[in-house]
């Protein structure tokens, strides 16, 4: 499924490309797209595009049949294991993004894990594109997962704090344009091809300029040392009325472990 190579690349990087890892589920994670977007879920968003169309959803496994087979039955449990170097993995929640071609909205460069109420070294996240891609492919800052301080969190709408109140944060890099010192992971996908990086990973893609929809799929996983951290407001995604408390591992009701060693 992932060689030790990959494996070590990934501790190394914060991301780390598989072939095919998901070949198998491309067309149940299609239909869990097409009945996400025949019927959006709460926080469902057309981000504000002027031209084309990006779509965004979250946390809708339990009520999309497809989607929790995906993330149940699909090996993509396991992967998480191995490549987190954890004895478990728990599902964190599902995400599914589409640019319809033409769309020229690039997605910001920004780190998951400040949005985020869960931190630990330990953590994953899979994203799967359903159609080819090249141009819109994702694209990461490698080692960026080890840096010292997390990226300032925003709002895509306007770049205003996400969090009100002071926070050491460092601000949102700008790989192209020519500042700093950082090598960018991209490559050319095929549908069941999966990226896996850490939530503290640096990343965004491109507009979609072609004539080709992207679809992508992404699952995010927590390992044995990940725990809940309270945050100076609502996270992304908010999971209202929780009742965790700092320190704790996520409660295994809402946030089930697929996968154990033990």
């Amino acid at each position: 499924m992932i060689s030790d190579e990959q494996i070590e690349a990934y501790q190394r990087d914060g991301a780390v490309m598989v072939k095919g890892a998901l070949s198998s589920w491309v067309e149940v994670m299609a239909e869990a797209v097409a009945a996400n977007l025949a019927e959006p879920g709460p926080y469902a968003s057309e981000n504000a595009v002027t031209e084309g169309r990006f779509f965004d959803d979250y946390c809708n496994w339990e009520r999309l049949p497809a989607m929790e087979r995906v993330v149940r039955e699909s090996p993509a449990s396991e992967l998480a294991a191995r490549v987190m170097r954890s004895g478990s993995a728990q599902f964190f929640h599902d995400h599914v993004l589409v640019k319809e071609g033409g769309t020229p909205m690039a997605t910001p460069w920004h780190q998951d894990g400040p949005y985020y109420f869960v931190e630990g070294s330990q953590t994953v996240s899979m994203w799967a594109p359903l159609d080819p891609v090249r141009e819109a492919s994702l694209r990461l800052i490698a080692g960026s997962h080890l840096w010292d301080k997390p990226v300032r969190p925003v709002s895509w709408a306007d770049n205003s704090d996400f969090y009100a109140g002071e926070h050491e944060w460092i601000e949102v890099p700008d790989p192209d344009g020519g500042a700093g010192d950082h090598r960018i992971l991209e490559w050319a996908m095929e549908p069941g091809d999966v990226v896996l990086f850490n939530f503290r990973t640096v990343h965004g893609a491109r507009g979609n300029l072609g004539g080709a929809r992207r679809r992508a799929v992404s699952l995010r996983w927590v390992g044995d040392d990940a725990r809940y951290v309270q945050r100076s407001g609502r996270t992304s995604p908010p999971f209202p009325g929780h009742g965790m408390v700092a320190g704790q591992r996520l409660r295994e009701d809402w946030f089930p472990i697929l996968h154990s060693s033990t």
